[in-house]
């Protein structure tokens, strides 16, 4: 009983945030004709003000900044909106490339993070792969063991990127992207408490991963226990 109760928690822990940011996104995402610009043209707009050497392009993979190429990604609607999700979601992720730009010491390590979680997770992809074949041949009930343990390490490895991704996500949103909003008279005094939530939920997109990762670990050592 007390496991399905610990089931239901970390469900309900999993899909509120992910939940509350769709709904925060949705909600501000109507176009305001008052906006001087679209999220694209506000994002430009601060690559070149403050001489930033990357770059703006559309994605269809989400909005992100990729530091590898230098690049400032936005999806079509907040490319091409004029709304308060898509202007708050282009000055957070300018404010990843300033986060770059200062040699932010948390967001070079999340990317390191990143590519090693990455090859754990190969890794393990690959393991499990042929865990049939390894336990037939081997007969013997530690490779299960092994496997799961390798499943935990492999999921581990994400949801601690994720956990990494937090405080860099709330600096890009609160020390970058609105301070940059507020400085700019990009938005009215009457909009800023919503700006601040569209920020909150960016920065909050990293939470519902980390919980799922926390499930999925959960998962693992109940079936290693048994």
């Amino acid at each position: 009983m007390l496991y399905i109760i610990l089931f239901i928690i970390m469900i309900a822990l999993f899909f509120l945030p992910q939940w509350w940011v769709k709904r925060i996104m949705l909600r501000y995402s109507k176009p305001i004709n008052a906006l001087p610009g679209t999220g694209g043209e506000l994002a430009q707009h601060l690559i070149d003000q403050y001489h930033l050497p990357v770059t703006l392009e559309p994605t269809e993979h989400g909005d992100h900044y990729d530091p590898q190429s230098k690049t400032v990604r936005l999806s079509n609607e907040n490319l091409k909106g004029k709304s308060l999700t898509a202007i708050a979601i282009a000055a957070h992720e300018v404010g990843h490339a300033i986060q770059d730009f200062q040699k932010d010491e948390l967001l070079i390590l999340r990317g390191k993070m990143v590519a090693a979680s990455q090859s754990l997770q190969k890794a393990g992809a690959a393991i499990m792969l042929l865990a049939p074949v390894m336990t037939v041949l081997s007969h013997s009930p530690m490779i299960g063991i092994i496997i799961a343990l390798v499943g935990i390490l492999s999921i581990s490895s994400s949801v601690v990127v994720h956990l990494i991704s937090l405080p860099v996500e709330f600096d890009a949103s609160f020390n970058k992207a609105l301070p940059l909003l507020k400085a700019g008279n990009y938005v009215t005094v009457r909009d800023l408490l919503a700006v601040r939530q569209v920020l909150l939920a960016a920065a909050l997109t990293y939470v519902a991963a980390a919980l799922a990762g926390l499930l999925n670990i959960w998962r693992w050592l109940v079936l290693l226990k048994r």
